[in-house]
């Protein structure tokens, strides 16, 4: 009973900014990536649940700024040019598309 109270204290004595650090995606980059998710494995409710919890478990991993990073990045690479070679050939770039496919890959296995 000492332990649940002590507990109860500690969740209530968190700021909300604490609380709201594990949600930081903006609603409408959640809902672009759900939407995008479900155009590519399927436009039905279940597909929907999937796409949702891969999202969560992205964002789990990945912080925002880098989230939003590596999705300008891979919109560039299909830039014709220099501007999209810059964007397919950076060492740099590279490895943060690869970090989140990681992150990809490990809300797959959870969610799908």
């Amino acid at each position: 009973m000492v332990i649940t109270i002590l507990g109860l204290i500690c969740l209530l004595s968190l700021s909300p900014a604490t609380l709201a650090a594990g949600n930081d995606y903006p609603t409408e980059a959640r809902v672009d990536y759900v939407l995008g998710c479900m155009a590519a494995n399927g436009q039905n409710y279940l597909t929907m649940q999937k796409c949702s919890c891969s999202i969560d478990v992205i964002a789990e991993l990945v912080p925002y700024e880098d989230y939003e990073a590596v999705t300008t990045i891979l919109s560039m690479q299909d830039q014709r040019g220099e501007m999209g070679m810059l964007f397919r050939t950076e060492r740099g770039m590279q490895e943060d598309v690869e970090r989140f496919r990681g992150a990809q890959t490990e809300a797959d296995l959870r969610c799908f």
